[in-house]
């Protein structure tokens, strides 16, 4: 037994020292420490041992067991910590090497201009409103002078979500619910999504319209053009100013378009003015007196002014955009273009 231990001890010594890996390892349990190992066995022959001697052998034989058990906890822990640096060395950073360079983001081109938009009026006054984008057709055409048989009615122009509801197609209802629950003086802007059904190069199913409204005492057209003629300033530039055209609008009356000096070619006729000199931006005018009676407001005592201005319009024009489709496609080439 004692010849069987010491050749035992020298195997386990022989292959314990060619373990590199936690397989081989593992092996070198099953091979000597599982219940079928070869030092399980030893006791397993202690049956050949004379009785006397049992007791000193079987002592010999644990001793023995837990020798090699320590050895194997020690190679373990050893793997364990090798395999611990290995890891380590392989996610370790080299903070020498350059950050990765991620781009600021920026605000949308369409939310730049109406952000521009806004601070003029505020600077003027106004206060913001924004009425919901789901409408009735009193508040969005009947309330606002729209005849009954107007065109822009038609199904083929207006989104209708039911038979007198519709997705707004301007914002001009937002001029309604203000002066329903507002007395005179009223300064307001309403800026938000509209829906038309339209679509081409310069039009959109979708798009963004600012409403201004200003209800007082003796307002008048020179009132409307005078903010007009700050707006424009502050968008386009210091040197381009305003003209007024006669126009029909159902809302208002007088009704005009309003056009600005071409900021391309300073009035002397260009591409972008067609060679008028003059570009169209908006449309305004006095508001009807049947809209004021429709709001319980006294057209006697008070007149107002309303414009209705086209948020990607001013962006097409302010950044020489030719295609509305491209403010919509998100494309990170064209956005990144635009900063705040």
């Amino acid at each position: 037994m004692e010849s069987k231990i010491k050749a035992l001890r020298e195997q386990v010594e022989q292959t314990l020292c060619a373990v590199q890996t936690k397989e081989e390892l593992s092996a070198f349990w099953q091979q000597f420490l599982s219940k079928k190992g070869s030092i399980q066995g030893l006791m397993k022959n202690l049956g050949s041992v004379p009785a006397e001697e049992r007791p000193a052998v079987g002592k010999v034989i644990n001793e023995f067991k837990a020798q090699v058990s320590a050895k194997y906890d020690e190679m373990a822990a050893k793997l364990e910590a090798l395999e611990l640096e290995r890891l380590n060395k392989s996610e370790q950073v080299d903070i020498t090497l350059p950050a990765k360079k991620r781009a600021a983001g920026s605000l949308h081109p369409i939310t730049i201009t109406k952000n521009q938009m806004i601070d003029v009026f505020s600077g003027m006054g106004f206060e913001i409103y924004e009425g919901p984008e789901i409408e009735d057709d009193d508040h969005n055409f009947t309330r606002l002078n729209v005849a009954k048989n107007h065109p822009a009615r038609d199904m083929q122009d207006t989104f209708y979500v039911a038979q007198d509801i519709l997705l707004r197609t301007h914002t001009s209802p937002g001029q309604i619910r203000v002066m329903d629950s507002q007395k005179p003086p009223i300064k307001v802007l309403v800026p938000g999504r509209v829906f038309r059904s339209d679509s081409d190069a310069t039009h959109s199913p979708m798009f963004h319209q600012m409403e201004g409204l200003v209800v007082d005492k003796t307002i008048t057209l020179c009132d409307l053009q005078g903010m007009l003629d700050e707006f424009v300033k502050k968008i386009f530039g210091g040197s381009v100013k305003t003209r007024l055209r006669p126009s029909y609008f159902p809302l208002t009356e007088p009704s005009v378009e309003v056009d600005v000096s071409c900021f391309e070619c300073g009035g002397k006729g260009c591409g972008l003015c067609k060679g008028t000199g003059w570009i169209e931006v908006l449309g305004g005018g006095i508001v009807h007196h049947k809209v004021l009676e429709n709001c319980g407001i006294d057209p006697n005592e008070y007149s107002g002014l309303a414009f209705g201005i086209g948020i990607e319009r001013i962006a097409m024009l302010k950044y020489g955009i030719n295609n509305i489709g491209l403010l919509y496609e998100n494309d990170l080439r064209f956005l990144k273009q635009f900063k705040d």
